[in-house]
């Protein structure tokens, strides 16, 4: 005997399948702010260290340095080792990694162990970040990607204006060991969240040497990938320095609040631009370079000007906000025919960026003083343009699987 289902059973199943995914991308997202609070931390926290361990703030600084060349390593290393494993596992293990990571620094009594700590957190941050941004589209429907990559990248702003700022509230009262254990327990709530909520990820191809060569060999991936460095470039050469900028008009209270409008705002700018990027992607890519070289440049041409600043601060928010979302998208679907592989070198260029910009800004500073650094950034800005320009000028990507060569990823 056959029985109907009522007609509301299905509705109801799509419902709950949709909250599942959306729980599995909310438990991204909470690695994501686990990972960037992580890795931030000891910016607020380096005077402390330095006196603790009896080391000097320049020394301190490798706490910084280390994750991000560790990271630019292991974002292609990770994924090629982990092989066809189920990429649900390798999340769990690469968390597990920072776990350790944050319990290691709490407990180091010398400089050494605490680096050795910072190293395993760049190990495992560069694989996070690739496994993150190619996964993002694998946990919600299609339709669907561009959101939930949006609110995996909402995690990084939130640790920007939550997490880092929390961990040195908590050392200015206790210690910087205790931030690192206050940030392990972070970790371990976000742990728990991926072991219950992300569903199994299983990979049905291995990732090998010869992917990257394949996209490497394409002049569209090795343009993307470079004006995503050189955009990145300019944000980090600058924002790095904000402050010697911003303290010859500004208090330390004035700065602070500044810097959390920056956070909040750009927190903001990247929910909005979820709604629109998937329809109209090379030009919010473009619209957002242009604020950021818009922001850049009025720092210098609105110097001792607090309206001018603060207006700069604001629109550098909005414009920094929503370029990790354009740009994640911009990789998914130009280089949609090796997911991994692509993630892997954008999180990779991107960690080279953040290391170069800063090293390259700050012996501008020391050299040349703020200003020449400024306008560094926004020569770099410009060139991240004219990149643009040529990248789009390119007929869509001829990068495919031979699986399948009617598949050409759009970039419009």
């Amino acid at each position: 005997m056959h029985i109907d289902t009522p007609a509301s059973a299905a509705p109801a199943h799509d419902q709950l399948a949709s909250l599942r995914q959306w729980l599995a991308v909310l438990a991204v997202a909470i690695s994501a702010f686990a990972f960037v609070t992580a890795e931030f931390l000891p910016v607020g926290l380096l005077p402390q260290i330095a006196q603790d361990l009896g080391i000097s703030p320049g020394i301190a600084g490798l706490m910084v340095t280390t994750p991000g060349v560790l990271a630019a390593i292991f974002a292609p290393a990770s994924i090629i080792l982990a092989g066809r494993l189920d990429r649900r596992y390798v999340f769990l293990l690469l968390t597990a990694v920072l776990l350790a990571s944050n319990l290691l620094c709490a407990v180091a009594t010398s400089f050494p162990v605490v680096l050795i700590g910072r190293a395993m957190l760049g190990a495992a941050l560069g694989g996070f970040w690739t496994l993150a941004t190619a996964a993002a589209p694998r946990l919600v429907q299609p339709k669907h990607a561009a959101k939930a990559t949006a609110t995996i990248l909402a995690g990084v702003t939130c640790a920007t204006v939550i997490g880092v700022p929390l961990g040195t509230f908590i050392a200015s009262f206790a210690s910087w060991r205790m931030s690192f254990a206050a940030t392990a327990a972070l970790v371990t709530v976000a742990l728990v969240a991926q072991l219950f909520l992300v569903p199994s990820l299983p990979s049905a191809t291995r990732l090998r040497l010869g992917d990257f060569k394949a996209l490497l060999a394409n002049p569209h991936t090795r343009l993307s990938l470079l004006m995503v460095a050189l955009a990145f470039g300019a944000h980090f050469s600058t924002y790095t320095y904000i402050a010697p900028l911003l303290q010859e008009d500004f208090s330390l209270q004035a700065i602070t609040l500044l810097l959390l409008g920056f956070g909040f705002i750009g927190f903001v700018s990247n929910a909005l631009m979820s709604m629109v990027v998937a329809d109209h992607l090379k030009k919010s890519v473009a619209v957002m370079i242009l604020l950021l070289l818009a922001a850049i440049s009025s720092m210098l041409l609105f110097r001792h000007s607090r309206i001018g600043e603060t207006a700069g601060m604001l629109v550098w928010g909005v414009a920094f906000g929503a370029m990790p979302l354009c740009f994640s998208v911009w990789i998914q679907r130009g280089m949609a025919d090796y997911p991994e592989a692509g993630s892997a070198m954008f999180v990779g260029i991107i960690q080279v960026a953040i290391a170069a910009g800063s090293a390259a800004g700050g012996v501008i500073v020391d050299r040349a003083g703020v200003d020449a650094d400024f306008v560094m950034g926004a020569g770099l800005a410009v060139l991240g343009l004219i990149t643009l320009q040529r990248v789009a000028s390119l007929e869509k990507p001829a990068v495919r699987r031979a699986a399948d060569p009617n598949c050409e990823p759009s970039l419009d």
